[in-house]
């Protein structure tokens, strides 16, 4: 009988506060006061996590669960703030709406990680850049990409969109049109180019000056007047965007080559030179902050005009009266000196307003939306798994002139208890699984495992290793200073600390009887410690507590630093892994050498011993897991695990059948979790979760489900399953899935060929759109059978009224009867509206005749029409060529083009009717002076526009 196993899936994750790989969004929370700090929004490996950043608390996780690529870009719609576009690491985009939680459309497009996305004016359009050096306009309406922008050279890492003010719009409610809209987009090929979005091509084309030929950073201000480009070093270019000309841009149809939209206005500095990663405007006041990947946040205030005037004639004051004092006439330096009608020099306008020193390096920066004015809030994503609020004050420089101070700033909220601030280092269970130990540099945290709560963080040293001490109220950690700390749970204090090795202490174990442990350490020992309870005086009193205390009983010298240590479970054996590729076993009682283990071509790092004592597994930094019998030593197997550095490898502990004895796991570098057979030397099943190295790995007792850390900060639980895993099934899988990735390589090396063209269409074959194809073929093949079938026994049916009906094929049996033509139907309304267009792509022009055969039906019944159409004009559009050039698509075209007509003529008049009676109601309401709670806030927000802002000002 073949063996089965069962399988292990990703049951939780926790100890992830964000994620370096995206940006965050700051949300303004309505039930808060002026002094809360709204929630936050950010990416989290492949999940999107919901913080509320006063309480530190997480409100809600989004997860598609058939996508395990991480988040790279998130953007909110400003027209519905409940709508988010979320980019992944694969190229792909997901819209999700917080309501409800849950993803509404799904596009795919981009060959590469997402880098920027950004809506337009209205809500319905979504632009986005990659890293493939693309822009793809998607249409959220109909859920299809509109076309794809090519010109740059480089990943894309800015866009936004640019709306010329109509004088209808200026003048009353009219809506912007799509001849209206631009796109803005920067690119690390030091390009900034302005496109059409109606013409679909590049209208203007500038190179960022800079000292290093390249752009990294684009900030566009709120009133869209102007925008800021930054490079690699700490010069800040600043550009006019000419939105009159660009107004006038779609009404002229003369070829103007001349014509500039953007204008260079001149540089200012950064006081860090760095380079710069981000750019952001306030919504609301006149600031904006800069940031690059170090620990800081650079303010910057932009002035009014009647702020430079004062400044200017200050500086020309100072000069005058230091000419008068030292008696040097006062020689004008520029046209700025003494003339002051001259207009000011740009940088006057920008003067820097502080720097806000953050926790972390900073990753992301996002302005909170506070109703308080009284001073600025900043949302900081940071690198190290960490968000905080800062509030800076904006009281007025005049104020502050004579001490010369930067404006005040604070750290008022941060969400940094959820997860470690560097990579967890060693992860270990309680005896009863319930509670999990991770330790990483600075940090001690425990955790519920079941619901992946922090129940305590303590500060320690740099932890190598760490472990419970029986009786799970006591965390011993090992350091690289080679100390041991021991920790006392409840009261979450520090009980003893300890000199314990003159070198870092990679690894110590509990000893089976739980009355000692074993530390091994890079000053070539291993020590022996015993568990001791002394009596501790309080001090002013007579009495005494009892305090765990760890006596050094005996200490064994090898002659390298040792790496691993392991207890048999018997007591028995201990083996000792050492730097020079060997593993050696010693009796624990004696220390005597019994075994010496050769073979590993690199150090081995982690050892494991099975529960029954009788087999060791070993891994190693060459890649490999060997297997060694403990009786004499001898190597059973040696494979290739791993495709990286494997840190850890473990045997079930206490397995609940004889079956599992030999099962273990190996977690590695190259991301991934593997389960084995140590008796038939096969890999089980391979677990793949982790965005980066998984360092750490902790098995429960009975092998009910296995913990893992990583250099992504996530920790992770796999739960065992029910469902039963049988080997030759995982190799079949593994093979399709090298075939889905071969396929979708050369899918997309097809695309790209020919694709030199300014603009093209969006679209991204895919194994799902390529199996939708494949469907709808299928379909159209026995549907076209089956209305062979049917009119044969309709016509017969003419003649003889007792005639048995025909044998149809099984398939529309088994959906109860279904006609052909609503079971084509059916297919192709099945299949996603982003995907629909890649689908039909696969369709060869061969069955055209039978695709129009069933829209020729289908107009007629009046199904669907909007699908109908939809598909009926791709396929003219994408077979165009051949269509005018066959003879036998004239007849069903002529039919479908009469009876069509007449359809969406019906359709029209609908329409027409149902919106006339919804500008009567809308009219009536008016009338009778009712106002909803969203007019009004409407309203509001209008007149709050009407107020003065600052704008860019044109020196010329």
């Amino acid at each position: 009988m073949v063996k089965s196993y069962n399988k292990y899936e990703a049951a939780q994750t926790f100890g992830l506060v964000n994620s370096a790989s995206s940006n965050v969004i700051s949300l303004p929370d309505a039930s808060a006061r002026a002094t809360g700090a709204g929630q936050a929004v950010v990416g989290a490996n492949e999940e999107v996590l919901r913080w509320d950043v006063k309480k530190g608390e997480l409100l809600s996780r989004w997860r598609d669960s058939t996508c395990n690529a991480q988040v790279t870009a998130i953007a909110r719609s400003a027209v519905d703030p409940d709508v988010y576009a979320v980019g992944y690491e694969d190229g792909s985009i997901r819209i999700w709406d917080s309501r409800i939680d849950s993803m509404i459309i799904t596009f795919n497009g981009h060959k590469s990680a997402v880098t920027v996305l950004v809506f337009d004016s209205t809500g319905v359009r979504l632009a986005s850049g990659a890293k493939d050096t693309d822009i793809i306009v998607w249409d959220l309406v109909a859920e299809v990409g509109l076309f794809k922008l090519r010109g740059h050279k480089d990943q894309i890492v800015g866009l936004h969109w640019i709306v010329p003010k109509t004088e209808a719009m200026e003048g009353g409610s009219a809506h912007n049109t799509d001849s209206e809209a631009f796109i803005l987009s920067a690119s690390k090929d030091a390009l900034l180019k302005v496109w059409d979005v109606t013409s679909q091509h590049c209208i203007d084309t500038h190179i960022s000056p800079g000292t290093l030929g390249d752009c990294c950073a684009l900030g566009v201000s709120p009133d869209m007047s102007g925008c800021i480009t930054a490079g690699s070093g700490g010069e800040l270019i600043v550009w006019s965007i000419d939105l009159d000309g660009l107004a006038a841009s779609g009404k002229s149809f003369a070829e103007s080559t001349t014509r500039r939209y953007l204008v260079n206005r001149g540089a200012t500095h950064r006081q860090i030179n760095e380079k710069t990663t981000g750019i952001t405007f306030h919504p609301k006041a006149d600031y904006f902050a800069i940031h690059g990947s170090t620990k800081a946040v650079e303010v910057f205030k932009i002035r009014s005009e009647e702020e430079v005037r004062k400044s200017l004639s200050r500086k020309r004051k100072r000069r005058r009266e230091k000419a008068a004092a030292t008696g040097v006439e006062d020689v004008p330096m520029g046209r700025d000196s003494d003339d002051e009608n001259a207009s000011p020099p740009i940088l006057e306008f920008f003067a820097p307003f502080t720097i806000v020193r953050t926790g972390g390096k900073v990753r992301s920066v996002d302005w909170v939306d506070s109703r308080s004015h009284k001073s600025l809030q900043i949302l900081v994503g940071c690198t190290n798994n960490l968000l905080e609020v800062y509030d800076v004050s904006t009281r007025d420089k005049a104020k502050r002139s004579k001490t010369d101070e930067l404006p005040e700033y604070s750290r008022t909220f941060s969400v940094d208890l959820p997860g470690h601030r560097t990579d967890v280092r060693s992860v270990a269970l309680s005896s009863d699984d319930r509670m999990l130990a991770t330790a990483s540099s600075g940090a001690l945290k425990v955790w519920n495992v079941k619901t992946g709560t922090c129940l305590r963080t303590l500060e320690c040293g740099y932890a190598l290793c760490c472990s419970f001490l029986p009786g799970d109220k006591i965390v011993v950690v090992g350091t690289k200073s080679g100390e041991l700390e021991l920790f006392d749970i409840a009261s979450s204090s520090l009980i003893e600390k300890l000199q314990a090795h003159d070198g870092a202490i990679w690894s110590l174990k509990i000893h089976p009887d739980g009355k000692s442990l074993v530390s091994g350490s890079a000053d070539k020992s291993a020590k022996f410690w015993n568990f001791e309870i002394v009596q501790e005086e309080i001090p002013g009193t007579k009495r005494t507590s009892p305090r765990l205390r760890l006596a050094h009983s005996r200490t064994l010298k090898v002659n390298d630093d040792i790496l691993s240590v392991c207890f048999s479970p018997d007591a028995r054996l201990l083996a000792v892994a050492t730097l020079d590729n060997t593993v050696k076993v010693f009796f624990n009682d004696s220390l005597k050498l019994f075994l010496n283990l050769y073979g590993h071509k690199l150090p081995v790092l982690n050892m494991s011993i099975s529960s029954d004592s009788k087999l060791l597994a070993t891994c190693s930094a060459d890649k490999n897991i060997r297997l060694w019998g403990l009786d004499f030593g001898d190597c059973h197997k040696a494979f290739f695990g791993h495709s990286d550095s494997i840190m850890q490898v473990s045997f079930i502990p206490q397995p609940a059948s004889k079956d599992d004895i030999h099962h273990f796991f190996s977690a590695s570098k190259d991301r991934l979790i593997k389960s084995w057979d140590g008796d038939k030397f096969e890999q089980v099943q391979k677990m793949d979760g982790h965005h980066g190295e998984v360092w750490a790995m902790a098995v429960s007792k009975t092998g009910e489900f296995v913990v893992t850390a990583s250099h992504d900060k996530s920790i992770r639980v796999w739960n065992q399953t029910d469902e039963p895993i049988f080997l030759e099934e995982e190799r079949e899988k593994e093979l399709e899935e090298m075939y889905e990735q071969t396929l979708t390589a050369s899918l997309e090396a097809d695309g790209e060929e020919g694709e030199d063209d300014e603009a093209t269409a969006a679209s991204k074959q895919t194994t799902a759109t390529l199996t939708a194809g494949e469907k709808i073929m299928e379909a159209l093949e026995l549907g076209m059978e089956d209305l062979d079938v049917v009119r044969d026994w309709e016509t017969r049916k003419a003649t003889n009224p007792n005639m048995a009906p025909p044998q149809r094929d099984p398939l529309y049996m088994a959906l109860g009867g279904i006609s052909a033509e609503r079971n084509v139907l059916n297919t192709l309304s099945k299949i996603p509206a982003a995907q629909l267009h890649d689908a039909l792509l696969v369709l060869p022009f061969s069955v055209l005749p039978a695709l129009f055969t069933f829209i020729t039906i289908w107009v007629q019944k009046q199904w669907d029409i909007t699908l109908v159409c939809r598909v009926l004009f791709f396929m003219l559009k994408t077979h165009q060529r051949q269509i005018v050039a066959s003879k036998e698509l004239k007849a069903p075209l002529e039919n479908i083009r009469s009876d069509l007509r007449r359809t969406l003529g019906e359709v029209k008049d609908l329409l027409g009717y149902n919106l006339a009676a919804i500008k009567f109601v809308e009219q009536r309401v008016k009338e009778r002076g009712v106002s909803t709670l969203e007019d009004a806030e409407a309203e509001e927000e209008h007149e709050a526009k009407g107020k003065r802002k600052r704008t860019f000002v044109d020196i010329a």
